[in-house]
Order: C-alpha cells, then sequence, then structure tokens
C-alpha cells in the first residue's frame, strides 16, 4: 500500500462541513486513521483592494471537491469507501463510479494543487482580485515611479502586474508595476 491523493465530489458549501465530519470519524475510530491519513480543502490566498485597503481572504479554488490522502489497501478497501460516500453532501470519487475502487490523481496533480494552496512548500500563489482595464487612469503609490500618474497600457493577471505608460521628463514611458503599487485615479 503506498498513499495516494484522491478527490472526492461534494455539494458546493459543504466542504468545510465534510471535512469536519471527516476528521470526528477520524477521532472517534469510525474511519481508520492508517488509512485515511489527511484531508484538505484546497483554498488559496486572494487580496483585494477596495477604497485603498488591502483585504486578504480565502477562497476555495476547487469549488465542490475535498482532497483525501488514502493509503488504501487492495483488500477491504470498500467498507472505507462506502464510509465516505455515505456522509452527507458526499457526491463520490472523482472517476469512478461507487461498485469500483476509487483512482488516485497523479503525484504531479496533487503536488501541484497543495503548493497552490501552500500546503507544501514553494511558490505559494497569491491571486490579486483587481479591476484594472486597459485605458485606466492609475497614480502609483509605491516603488520607484510613486506619485506618477499613468495609463494602463496592458493587464498581466497571471503575474499580478500592469505595463502603464508614466510621463517622466516629459516622455510616455513603459513601466510594469505589481498590482499592490496602483490605485484607479478619478479622472
Amino acid at each position: 500500500m503506498a498513499k495516494s491523493w484522491y478527490i472526492i465530489h461534494t455539494f458546493t458549501g459543504y466542504e468545510q462541513k465534510i471535512e469536519r465530519t471527516l476528521r470526528e470519524m477520524l477521532e472517534r475510530g469510525q474511519l481508520d486513521s492508517n488509512i485515511v491519513c489527511d484531508v484538505k480543502v484546497p483554498t488559496e490566498e486572494v487580496v483585494e483592494i477596495r477604497n485603498n485597503k488591502k483585504y486578504v481572504k480565502r477562497n476555495k479554488f476547487l469549488p465542490s471537491y475535498i482532497m483525501l490522502e488514502l493509503d488504501l489497501p487492495q483488500v477491504g478497501w470498500k467498507p472505507v469507501c462506502n464510509a465516505i460516500r455515505h456522509i452527507q453532501g458526499v457526491t463520490g470519487f472523482v472517476g469512478t463510479n461507487p461498485q469500483e475502487r476509487p483512482r488516485p490523481i497523479s503525484s504531479d496533480e496533487a503536488k501541484n494543487l497543495l503548493q497552490q494552496s501552500g500546503e507544501i512548500k514553494g511558490e505559494k500563489t497569491v491571486r490579486i482580485k483587481q479591476s484594472y482595464e486597459v485605458g485606466d487612469h492609475v497614480k502609483i503609490k509605491d516603488g520607484p515611479f510613486a506619485t506618477f500618474s499613468g495609463i494602463v497600457e496592458e493587464v498581466l493577471p497571471d503575474k499580478n502586474k500592469l505595463h502603464v505608460n508614466v510621463q517622466i521628463f516629459g516622455r510616455e514611458t513603459p513601466v510594469e508595476v505589481d498590482l499592490m503599487q496602483v490605485e484607479k485615479e478619478v479622472v
């Protein structure tokens, strides 16, 4: 037996409740802690800037899904999987029907999901909820170009950056700034 990550599908909004139920079942001995090793609801950190204030919150980036680390035996897997499937709000293991042995996700997929949620070391991704568009007037409030104003030329949401044209010594100069360094300017 080897530990692998499995994905279960749940009703939307039931993820935390099902995670608590699984942990309670482990504590009470209804699930074998040698088989069910870990339970995770993948979340990501989202930074939203409203009224020049930074708000940080955790959002589920896989709504309706929970990750389970199982050391599932070849023989005797059915009682454990049935106990998990019969939790209110669980619709089943992803990619299999109830009579089949669940299939784990690949180790690369698991690593990627855990890294994205900040569970393992590496590049923890912080997504910035931004509302900038090409043509918006912005004021740079931090960094080497602080106090400069300019027009957004390009939005790079995957990098959380903007390309902004600013006037430096009477010339338009393109600069790349982080979303956290700018604020919308009322024109």
